[in-house]
Formats: C-alpha cells, sequence, structure tokens
C-alpha cells in the first residue's frame, strides 16, 4: 500500500463496502511453483472472513489451504493531470482505491461453498438490469453436484485490512475541485465523485 498516512483510512465500514460494490478481486500466494495470483469473486462474512472460490483448475488452488495469502481489490482509479493544478510546475499522479487483506485461508466444505454461491449470486442478481432475477433454486440437484465439484471453496480469516484511499487529500481545497472537475470531464465519474465526498476540507492543507 502507499506509504503516506494520509491515505489511510482504516474505516471498517468502507473497506467492507469497497469488497461488496466491486466484488471481485485478486488472491496472491507463494508457492512451491512460485508465486501465483488468481482473480476471484469475494464475499465477505461481515465478520472478520472473506469467502472466495477457483477452478478446481486454478495453478493456486491445490497450494492455498493452509497457506497466508494476500486479496486485493481495486476500486476506481484514474489518471490526474498536472494541468488542473493552480501551480503547474507540479508532476502528474495518479488517484486509486485499494483494499489489501492479508491472512490464514482454510478450505470449505461443499455445503458451505454451496451457500457461498447462493448469497454471491443473490447479492449481484439484485442489482442487475432487465428480467426476472436469477435464482440457484433454477438449478436441479445434479446441475448443482457438478458445480461445487468443480471449484473449491476457501475462506480467510482476515489478520489485517489495508486500505489506500488516495484522494489528493494533500493538495489544497482549489486544485482538488479543479482535479475532481477534470476527471469528471474526463469520464472517470466514479473517483471524481469519491474525492467530492469522501474527502472533506479538514484532511487538506
Amino acid at each position: 500500500m502507499h506509504p503516506n498516512s494520509a491515505y489511510r483510512s482504516g474505516d471498517r465500514a468502507l473497506q467492507e463496502t469497497l469488497i461488496d460494490q466491486v466484488g471481485i478481486g485478486m488472491v496472491f500466494a507463494q508457492t512451491s511453483d512460485g508465486p501465483r495470483v488468481a482473480h476471484t469473486p469475494l464475499l465477505s462474512t461481515g465478520d472478520g472472513a472473506v469467502q472466495f472460490h477457483l477452478s478446481r483448475g486454478n495453478a493456486l488452488a491445490k497450494h492455498l489451504i493452509g497457506q497466508t495469502a494476500l486479496l486485493v481489490v481495486n476500486g476506481p482509479d484514474a489518471y490526474v493531470s498536472a494541468r488542473w493544478y493552480e501551480d503547474r510546475n507540479t508532476v502528474p499522479t495518479w488517484n486509486f482505491i485499494a483494499l489489501e487483506l492479508e491472512g490464514p485461508v482454510r478450505g470449505m466444505e461443499a455445503e458451505g461453498t454451496l451457500a457461498m454461491l447462493e448469497n454471491l449470486s443473490r447479492r449481484h442478481e439484485g442489482r442487475a438490469e432487465g428480467g426476472k432475477p436469477w435464482s440457484m433454486a433454477e438449478l436441479t440437484d445434479e446441475r448443482k453436484r457438478k458445480l461445487v465439484a468443480g471449484i473449491v471453496g476457501f475462506e480467510m480469516e482476515v489478520f489485517a485490512w489495508r486500505d489506500t484511499i488516495k484522494l489528493s487529500q494533500d493538495d489544497s481545497a482549489g486544485d482538488r475541485a479543479r482535479i475532481a472537475e477534470g476527471l469528471q470531464a474526463n469520464g472517470s465519474h466514479a473517483i471524481a465523485e469519491l474525492m467530492r465526498t469522501l474527502v472533506s476540507d479538514e484532511e487538506t492543507k
């Protein structure tokens, strides 16, 4: 994570919201075959753990159980042009939101894995537009069995939550407003809105 402590929120509710809204992350681990990474949907249990699953054929799946791994969730990001600063004797930068989660990983039984998949689909189906929401109840028992047989469910007990909320906190209110306007005009609506809502004037110079 970024070494500047000004970019740390330590806000657990915000961290949980990032997991919920982004919905997918990357899991990293060192293995006997070298470092490995995989993308996976994430589901926070709300009590300090995060669940995810991988295909049994994934190169990382066979190594994770019993290991300490790292999960990374990337939020909105955007290039910040130096043209948006009042003093152009500065340099461009990048604003972004990211979260690191570190902890030991255990394997999940088939029943727990299926429950995780049901919770994931229910949550995201509720956000999808058009048509009747899909439900896992529409699957036959045989289809469910094959689904669970083809994946491995995991749960990480998160020992460390580390976020970076880099939204021009170390710039003046005027520069921050101009940066947000520039990002908005460039189509980076999410990061512009977060600059306006997550950073208060008291956090700036």
